[in-house]
């Protein structure tokens, strides 16, 4: 068995079948149709119900999982010099109920996500739901011209969330989508609210991983420049070796790096 499937754990058919029950008698359907999204996720069985919403369904282990990632980078928050910043959340409960609260807060500041519609407990399942957007592509399939086109209006997403004291706390590829030509964040994780300087760092340097390797370092900190001064560029700096170090970012450090403190030298002066 694949680790990832191992950590993920398997939810039992009747417990799963009594959640979708659940989700028909709320939405005052007989029956509901259900396709399960081949989606290599360790966190939630992830699942569309009528083409009409998108649902996550928390079990235990997902949480216990959660947890132990979320020791994992605080630990390799302090590699960056800083005290972990990461919250984590114990019960399937817990966890779905962050993410509806800050997909809320999302589209209440104006960044785009999917709508949340609701979030509760059935059969000891955390059951989060969402909008679904049928079509739609993250940032690894749109080609390298689209990404080059698309990076400004990424991190002045970013901006707008840690203008208003929040922040993503997992940007990756994955969970920045396009849809109907307009980027949406998905996925956003549980953060301190009293680190904000250091979570906001922190996402600009994942932002900057997830861009450079598809238009190049030079392009992307230019990109950066445009919504990000140079004190902020060099607070993200210096979490550059702890974001490589995830297995969701594949960049050259060295490179994006020394691109960072050139456009920091020049708007210096």
């Amino acid at each position: 068995m694949d680790i990832r499937q191992l950590a993920r754990g398997r939810v039992e058919w009747s417990r799963l079948e009594r959640v979708f029950r659940t989700l028909a008698e709320r939405y005052d359907r007989e029956v509901v149709r259900v396709e399960f999204l081949e989606a290599d996720n360790w966190l939630s069985t992830p699942c569309v119900i009528d083409e009409e919403w998108f649902v996550k369904v928390v079990s235990r282990q997902n949480a216990l999982v959660h947890a132990l990632l979320t020791t994992g980078r605080n630990v390799g928050a302090f590699s960056s010099g800083t005290e972990g910043f990461f919250d984590r959340y114990d019960t399937p409960l817990g966890m779905v109920e962050h993410e509806y609260e800050s997909t809320e807060r999302m589209r209440e500041i104006g960044v785009n996500a999917p709508e949340p519609i609701e979030a509760f407990e059935a059969n000891g399942l955390g059951v989060l739901v969402l909008e679904y957007l049928p079509e739609f592509e993250t940032v690894d399939e749109l080609s390298d011209g689209v990404v080059r086109e698309l990076a400004p209006e990424l991190f002045s997403m970013l901006r707008t969330l840690h203008e208003h004291a929040l922040a993503h706390g997992d940007l990756r590829a994955e969970n920045i989508l396009r849809c109907d030509g307009e980027l949406y964040f998905i996925d956003a994780t549980s953060v301190r609210d009293d680190r904000i300087p250091e979570t906001s760092a922190y996402d600009l340097a994942c932002a900057m991983a997830v861009l450079a390797p598809r238009i190049g370092p030079r392009e992307t900190v230019r990109a950066a420049s445009r919504t990000y001064d140079p004190a902020k560029l060099l607070e993200a700096r210096e979490f550059l070796d702890f974001v490589r170090l995830r297995p969701d970012h594949d960049f050259d450090t060295t490179q994006l790096r020394s691109e960072v403190e050139k456009a920091a030298d020049l708007g210096g002066r």
